[in-house]
């Protein structure tokens, strides 16, 4: 075996420039579909991530910001709108609603009213939240208590906050940061969070455009067993002042047009592999036919059909893998560099972890090897059976 290693590496060495061509084409395609991949993957994935990490079924906002709520918790955008918080005790008793809790949106200006960058300040219910509740529970050990507020993670790097107490003016009041909460995935992340205690003081200062009585979203659970998607009709139905998004639907129309550009990347990497197929073929066509002398003069001498097999079959190993791996190293610096300038990317809150990345390596190095391979398995198969008599009689 060591010798049909040997032989086939000088094969390869015979013709540079053909081999260089041979493996830029199966680098290009690799790195389109890494790149491809890698950034589908992302932006479903994120958005899949976002919604199992809200910890609520439903989520409720007012008519016609249905698309502001999506961007604040998907996209880490800085939005406020607003409604009648009245609506949550029409909402409670709505069948199959087991618990609801609401959150105000505010957002600051550091020109304007507060010492922090642009960010959005939420407040929430301490009585009856399920979402921030149990983080404070966990890590910070007790409720929070008047004038003070915890930091999402990208806020508190944002504006520089770290783990320790640090003094913050919000909306004319000042706010003792005493804690960072772990990353969600979400657009909380990059927010700054208080209690509706402290909304009094807020709303008296005349410097949040919230009024008395406003609320800006309901995050509402459905009883077990209960498909959410019914009650979200049945809140429609009832209440002509909501939207509702079940949490499956949450990014759904981010998903539709991520499908559209899905399609269009396949039929990129369709088109791809069928060219690199047929460059495979006609450049490993091109070796047959130069080596069928010595091809049959091996025979003669006694190598066997699975002898001259294995010997192309490395050839075409070594130049798939290698172009394959130029192609993973390409395509994943593209995704992580080229990428984040496409803003339905940018905005996003989380990224691919090593294991994704791994796996996306992993099949498009079996693709792009196997390209290699099957475009050459033509020429291949109809050299090894080539007769040492055919040879003799042409010379």
């Amino acid at each position: 075996m060591p010798t049909l290693f040997s032989f086939a590496f000088k094969n390869i060495k015979r013709k540079p420039l053909r081999t260089g061509i041979l493996m830029f084409a199966i680098a290009l395609l690799v790195s389109a579909l890494v790149f491809s991949l890698s950034f589908v993957q992302r932006v479903n994935g994120s958005i899949n991530k976002a919604s199992e990490r809200l910890g609520a079924d439903l989520l409720i906002v007012p008519t016609n910001a249905r698309g502001a709520a999506e961007e604040v918790l998907l996209e880490n955008k800085i939005k406020s709108f607003y409604m009648d918080a009245r609506l949550i005790d029409r909402i409670k008793v709505v069948e199959g609603i087991d618990k609801v809790t609401e959150q105000i949106y505010l957002v600051t200006m550091s020109t304007m009213c507060c010492s922090v960058p642009e960010a959005m300040v939420i407040a929430f219910n301490q009585d009856t939240d399920f979402i921030i509740t149990p983080w404070l529970r966990e890590k910070l050990k007790h409720r929070l208590e008047k004038g003070e507020a915890v930091a999402g993670t990208e806020s508190s790097f944002n504006i520089r906050l770290g783990l320790v107490e640090v003094d913050s003016m919000l909306f004319g009041n000042v706010f003792r940061i005493v804690g960072t909460m772990d990353p969600t995935g979400t657009g909380l992340d990059n927010a700054v969070f208080i209690t509706l205690e402290n909304m009094e003081r807020i709303v008296k200062s005349g410097k949040a455009k919230v009024k008395p009585g406003e609320i800006s979203v309901i995050f509402a659970k459905v009883k077990p067993g209960i498909d959410p998607s019914a009650v979200a009709m049945r809140i429609e139905n009832s209440i002509i002042d909501v939207d509702v998004m079940a949490r499956k639907d949450i990014g759904k129309n981010i998903l539709s047009t991520l499908g559209d550009m899905s399609r269009i990347f396949m039929m990129t990497i369709v088109l791809a592999s069928v060219m690199a197929f047929f460059l495979v073929w006609a450049i490993f066509t091109a070796i047959a036919n130069e080596r069928s002398k010595e091809v049959g003069i091996m025979r003669a001498l006694g190598a066997k059909e699975q002898h001259i097999l294995r010997i192309f079959l490395i050839e075409v190993l070594v130049i798939g893998c290698a172009g394959s791996i130029l192609g993973i190293v390409a395509g994943t610096a593209l995704s992580t560099l080229v990428a984040t300038t496409f803003s339905i990317v940018k905005q996003l809150s989380t990224d691919l972890s090593f294991l994704e990345r791994s796996a996306i390596a992993v099949v498009s190095f079996l693709g792009g090897t196997a390209i290699c391979v099957f475009g050459a398995l033509g020429p291949i198969q109809r050299l090894k059976k080539m007769e040492p008599l055919m040879v003799i009689k042409v010379e």
